[in-house]
């Protein structure tokens, strides 16, 4: 298992570090034995592109980041990987939070969820949210910057991951760590 997520990273334009659409083919098409791959990526880029005082060539809309996951999509299973979906955390509270970025990331999740893009989905929204503030983590899931989760929000993810998509069974996931 590979782990190429950059923190502040963004889909589509470079920021903290080189955007992911720019570094796709050295950190997943690359690298040897790859048949899986899991996208958890646009939360950044729906922030910085929505808060107030954002330049406007960092503004985005939903369908910008559908059709770059799509992209991301199509250039896996060209190499024959299958691409797991996982749709995007909550983040009211966060400091560049708004209600137009929450409108974006709902239907970049819609999209995510319903359109079949994805060999398989993750539901990191479901499992992250508060249910009585769902667009906020989960208490007790946050690391106190509303964007991030904590150990435990981590923990929750990891375990809605079916492993069973993999051919696994949770069990023998378990006991080969």
């Amino acid at each position: 298992m590979l782990n190429q997520g950059i923190s502040g990273n963004r889909l589509l334009r470079d920021v903290a570090g080189v955007s992911a659409l720019a570094r796709f083919d050295r950190d997943v098409l690359v690298q040897p034995g790859v048949k899986w791959l899991m996208i958890l990526e646009g939360i950044n880029d729906i922030g910085l592109g929505s808060r107030a005082g954002a330049e406007s060539s960092d503004a985005v809309t939903s369908d910008d980041l559908i059709v770059a996951l799509k992209q991301l999509i199509d250039r896996a299973h060209i190499r024959g990987l299958k691409v797991i979906g996982g749709t995007l955390t909550p983040y009211e509270g966060a400091a560049y939070y708004s209600e137009s970025g929450e409108q974006i990331r709902q239907a970049v999740n819609q999209w995510i969820r319903t359109d079949g893009a994805f060999d398989a989905v993750v539901d990191f929204d479901a499992v992250a949210r508060d249910p009585d503030h769902p667009k906020q983590f989960r208490p007790g899931f946050n690391d106190g910057d509303h964007l991030h989760p904590n150990d435990a929000g981590y923990k929750a993810m990891a375990d809605a991951v079916d492993l069973s998509v993999f051919g696994l069974k949770a069990a023998s996931a378990t006991n080969s760590r």
